[in-house]
């Protein structure tokens, strides 16, 4: 575990990558800052509290897989920040934030998700989060974020700011498809035909193409739309069955 203190050098004001002379995350603190990681996936939490520990001034002191767990462990530890995943098993990444900041206000909240959807993040902050990241961003985006909730400041991965700034500055001259709408026409048209029942088999047979090719577009549908079960991609299929025709 790096020294959350290598001493001598001023407390630091504003998030710079560690080697620009920075202090580390503890500034002129005493003790690491203590991280709490929330991601229902083993490997992804590994992977997290790995590359924490390569930051200077850090402590993972906790990893929990669903929301529960996180703000159990969040009243437990009371973590300085929480590295917390949007998509949980259950209850949300969001509920999570609302109940972790409840139990343990003074805790800094970073949220981590796959997906920029502008109006997950402005919830998450209206709901306290200190930052949301990107999941494949670079290291240095992450520790940047962490760097500046530690610092009572909020960081937005700038895929996510400049979505959310643009339309202010004028520059999104038409609304961008999201969910359903945002679908390419043949997953829409294999989407429509789950909402009306048909099987795999069936719906291949149709359109005239492999059972596999129907299987690849089903499972790049639920991540476009951020199913985590193919139950969830039927019952959004049907309650959008209107849109698809």
């Amino acid at each position: 575990m790096a020294s959350p203190e290598r001493g001598g050098g001023p407390p630091l004001q504003n998030p710079r990558p560690i080697g620009y002379g920075g202090s580390g995350f503890s500034g002129d603190r005493q003790q690491p800052v203590r991280v709490l990681i929330v991601d229902d996936h083993t490997l992804v939490r590994a992977g997290l509290s790995r590359l924490l520990q390569t930051f200077d001034g850090v402590d993972v002191v906790a990893e929990a897989a669903n929301a529960d767990q996180a703000i159990d462990l969040a009243a437990i530890h009371r973590p300085d920040l929480v590295l917390l995943d949007l998509s949980l098993p259950g209850r949300t990444g969001l509920e999570a934030l609302s109940g972790i900041l409840e139990k343990v206000p003074e805790t800094r909240v970073v949220m981590m998700s796959m997906h920029d959807d502008p109006l997950h993040v402005r919830d998450a902050l209206d709901r306290g989060a200190a930052g949301f990241v990107v999941k494949d961003a670079a290291p240095l985006e992450l520790e940047l974020a962490l760097r500046a909730a530690a610092n009572g400041e909020v960081f937005l991965s700038p895929r996510i700011s400049s979505r959310m700034i643009a339309p202010l500055l004028g520059r999104s001259r038409q609304a961008r498809p999201e969910g359903v709408a945002a679908l390419p026409p043949r997953q829409r048209q294999i989407l429509a035909q789950i909402g009306r029942g048909l099987s795999s088999k069936e719906i291949a047979s149709s359109l005239g193409i492999s059972v596999k090719t129907v299987e690849t577009h089903r499972a790049r549908m639920m991540e476009a739309l951020g199913c985590r079960r193919a139950s969830e991609l039927v019952l959004l299929a049907v309650k959008h069955q209107h849109e698809l025709g």
